[in-house]
This record gives C-alpha cells, sequence and structure tokens, in this order.
C-alpha cells in the first residue's frame, strides 16, 4: 500500500483525512484509487493536481512508477511565476 499525504484543500474533500493509503503502482494507479476511495476528489484531480514523490513535485507524469516506501503529496496543482 502506497501512503499518499493530502495537502490543504483536499483533505476537506477526503473526509479531513491528512493520510490515504491506497494499492497503486503509478501515479495514474494512485489518483484512480483515490476517486475510487473518496469521489469528492475526482472534480480537483479532473482540474489539476501534483504529486510530490520524495520531494519532487510532478505534474502530468501519469507513468511514474510508485513503491510502498516513497513518500507522496498530494496537492492542487500550482501556478507560479
Amino acid at each position: 500500500m502506497v501512503r499518499v499525504k493530502l495537502w490543504g484543500s483536499l483533505r476537506s474533500l477526503a473526509d479531513d483525512h491528512e493520510w490515504v493509503e491506497v494499492e497503486a503502482s503509478t501515479f495514474k494507479d494512485v489518483l484512480d484509487q483515490l476517486i475510487l476511495k473518496h469521489p469528492s476528489l475526482e472534480p480537483q484531480i479532473k482540474r489539476g493536481v501534483s504529486i510530490a514523490l520524495d520531494g519532487v513535485i510532478y505534474r502530468d507524469a501519469w507513468f511514474n512508477k510508485v513503491r510502498d516506501e516513497n513518500e507522496l503529496v498530494l496537492m492542487p496543482y500550482m501556478v507560479g511565476g
């Protein structure tokens, strides 16, 4: 099981859980499983999210591999400049 930390406003969409565990081997699997466990996350995930894997932030990296020992943080997509 991969442990995912929900950052900021995403927690309120998952019954205020800070951490969620899912069975996944890629970023896409993580997102699909999160939607199954917490359907209220789906609109935000569809709008765009970023995943930090061991401190490196990724966007649109659907097939990056994840392992149980990785630190994953899901956050709303951030834009900046």
